[in-house]
């Protein structure tokens, strides 16, 4: 008799655990069900108010943009034609400043004086027209080659050099080399 007793218990169990199998489906689905209609319920709403929030912001951009604007900073991409003297100098100031605070203070009242205006143009100048590298470049080697040989030849005849010869040499070859610089200039076209 127990036996049966036993077998009914775990008949019972067994029973009992299969209907709460069943159960348990039966409510995850009905909570799955519930989550969707809570989550569509949710997207409806938060549409709604993006929606709202979208007009909001489009109509107080409407009213800002009907305000006349002030003048607006354009980045360099976005404006037309080349910089203007006062946009270049601005720009090559803050630059000069930046670099000079990272000076020692001999460098930068060296700087300082270089970059004047005034001694600046001058450079550009000299360097423009008598100073060209070519020019320079020629009149040593000018001058090398033509003091050496006078200096040959002053030996082999036993005549004394004064040393005027060298800077002579130097000058001759420099207004060579201006004359070439210049000429290849007018044919080529470039510098």
């Amino acid at each position: 008799m127990s036996n049966e007793k036993n077998i009914n218990s775990s008949h019972e169990k067994v029973f009992d655990s299969e209907s709460l199998m069943q159960e348990a489906h039966e409510r995850n689905r009905e909570l799955a069900a519930e989550r969707e209609q809570n989550a569509a319920e949710k997207n409806s709403e938060n549409l709604e108010s993006a929606r709202r929030e979208a007009l909001e912001r489009a109509s107080s951009s409407e009213k800002e943009s009907a305000k006349p604007e002030k003048s607006v900073e354009t980045s360099p991409a976005q404006r037309r034609g080349p910089a203007s003297k006062r946009e270049r100098d601005a720009s090559f100031n803050a630059t000069m400043a930046e670099v000079r605070s990272q000076m020692s203070a001999p460098s930068r009242m060296f700087s300082n004086i270089i970059h004047h205006p005034a001694i600046e143009k001058t450079s550009d100048v000299v360097g423009s027209t008598i100073a060209r590298p070519n020019a320079i470049a020629s009149g040593a080697v000018f001058s090398f080659i033509f003091t050496l040989a006078i200096y040959l030849v002053a030996r082999f005849n036993g005549y004394p050099l004064s040393g005027t010869e060298t800077i002579a040499s130097f000058l001759i070859g420099w207004v060579l080399g201006l004359i070439f610089d210049y000429l290849r200039l007018l044919v080529l076209g470039k510098k």
